[in-house]
Order: structure tokens, then C-alpha cells, then sequence
């Protein structure tokens, strides 16, 4: 397991100020009684990205699940053209309907954002909380591939039409992971399934009927897409708001400051 690595400074706002002063522990004072978390994975990774932070909120008491979604991680064996969005949300959906969850703190990075809200639009009145960690945050009718970067696009197209059921994912000094991490995090990323990148979102509401809801924005990685979409919150008034001056896998790059984030936003 790789070790926790300094502090990242936080770049605005009184609330994000308040996370980086109290910390983990501080956190859990703010959440006395034990929550119940499940964490969404991003694109090519699976549920073993979160083991540092759900790791700590067991510690702390907290139910944790950190499900790996259908094709990736210790599930990619199951990969096929046929995985798609629906197949993530029904994942996702799932461990809510078996292990009877309620009263959830949802949270979704990167990928995983489009996947939370496809779960908000079936179960917002499970999910007390939703977090979005440098996330997509899809409209009604939007893919995937047209939110995509041109390279990504191009690859994305040859993988279709050369029948390819997965993309390849790119190295981890490209999410921002720090040295030390990219060996290990290069070892377990595992294709994307080529079916969510052309199944279409379907949103009518559901993340907006959520109580409290939460966009962390990690600065330290370039994205046109997640500025908008940081933007978009801001000017809605009803959603908590955080910059971070860290890489975009924010999960890996700083595990402490994003528990205290989640916990924070509970």
C-alpha cells in the first residue's frame, strides 16, 4: 500500500479552509453517529483506488463500500461490448437493494459522476448526500465520447470500429498521481468499457432533489469540461463547492484530505 503524502494546500472558500485546518478526525466530530459511504470509482480503475480512504472510514465506524463496477478491476475478466452505463448504475443500484443501504452519502470521481447521478434518477430518496470528485455531471441525452478529448475520441472510434469491447487506459502520471504511486496505480488500471462512452445519460432531476450536495474541483488537473461543471454548481446557490491544488486522482494523490472531504460533506 502506498503512504499518505503531505497536505495539499486548498485554494478557496472558508468551507475548504475548514477541511484542510480540522482534518480527519475533526470531521468525524462533525459526523457523530456512524454514516453510511459508498464510493464510485472513475474510468479504468476499480474499487481498490478508495482502500486508503475507506480504510479510514471503517476505522472511524463508518459503514464503507467501494463496489468495482462490471469489466474493470478484479472484474475485468467480465468485459464485453455490452457493458454499458445502465450495467455501472445497476452495480451501483444493486449494492443499495442488497445490503438494504439508506440515508447513503454517495460519491463518485471522475467517470463515476455520470454513474452516481444515473443512481440519483432511481434512488434519490436513499442518499441523503451526493459528492462529485472532479467529476462528469452529465445533462440529459450527453455521452460520454462527446465530452471526451479529440485524442480520446479518435481512440474511442478505432477501438469501435475494430470491434474492441475496451479503451486502454492511459498512464497515471496523466491523473496526476504522484511518482511514487504511478507503479502501483499503472498495475491494476484496466480497460474501460467501450459501451459507456456511447450509451446516452439519462437525467430528469434526480441529483437535484439530494439535500446536500458537494463538487470538488482538482485544479491540478486540466479539464474544459469539469471547469464548466464546477461553474454550473456555483451558479446554482444550493451546492457546496471545493478547489483543490491537487492532481485528479485526488483519492490516491491525497487520501487524508479526501476523507476529511467526504466526511465533511456527510
Amino acid at each position: 500500500m502506498i503512504s499518505n503524502i503531505s497536505r495539499r494546500h486548498l485554494l478557496v472558500g472558508s468551507a475548504a479552509a475548514a477541511v484542510a485546518a480540522t482534518g480527519a478526525s475533526d470531521a468525524v466530530a462533525q459526523t457523530s453517529s456512524p454514516k453510511t459511504f459508498v464510493l464510485v470509482h472513475g474510468a479504468w480503475h476499480g474499487g481498490w483506488c478508495w482502500r486508503q480512504v475507506s480504510d479510514a472510514l471503517i476505522k472511524q465506524g463508518h459503514r464503507t463500500y467501494s463496489p468495482t463496477l462490471t469489466g474493470l478491476g478484479e472484474r475485468s475478466h467480465l468485459i464485453s461490448k455490452d457493458v454499458n452505463l445502465t450495467t455501472h448504475i445497476t452495480d451501483v443500484a444493486n449494492v443499495f437493494k442488497y445490503e438494504d443501504l439508506s440515508d447513503v452519502v454517495l460519491v463518485g470521481h471522475s467517470y463515476g459522476g455520470i454513474i452516481i447521478s444515473g443512481v440519483a434518477e432511481r434512488l434519490a430518496d436513499k442518499i441523503s448526500s451526493i459528492v462529485f470528485l472532479d467529476a462528469f455531471l452529465p445533462e440529459d441525452g450527453e455521452t460520454l465520447l462527446e465530452k471526451s478529448s479529440p485524442a480520446f475520441v479518435k481512440a474511442i472510434n478505432t477501438a469501435i470500429e475494430g470491434g474492441e469491447a475496451g479503451i486502454k487506459p492511459p498512464p497515471a502520471a496523466a491523473f496526476g498521481v504522484q511518482e511514487q504511486a504511478r507503479a502501483w496505480v499503472d498495475g491494476k488500471t484496466t480497460a474501460q468499457p467501450v459501451g459507456t462512452y456511447t450509451e446516452r445519460s439519462v437525467f430528469k432531476g434526480g441529483r437535484n432533489k439530494i439535500a446536500k450536495k458537494t463538487y470538488v474541483r482538482a485544479k491540478g488537473y486540466k479539464s474544459t469540461t469539469f471547469d464548466a461543471n464546477l461553474a454550473k454548481v456555483k451558479a446554482a446557490g444550493d451546492w457546496k463547492t471545493l478547489e483543490l491544488d491537487i492532481g485528479h486522482d485526488v483519492m490516491i494523490v491525497d487520501p487524508e484530505q479526501v476523507t476529511s472531504i467526504i466526511l465533511a460533506s456527510a
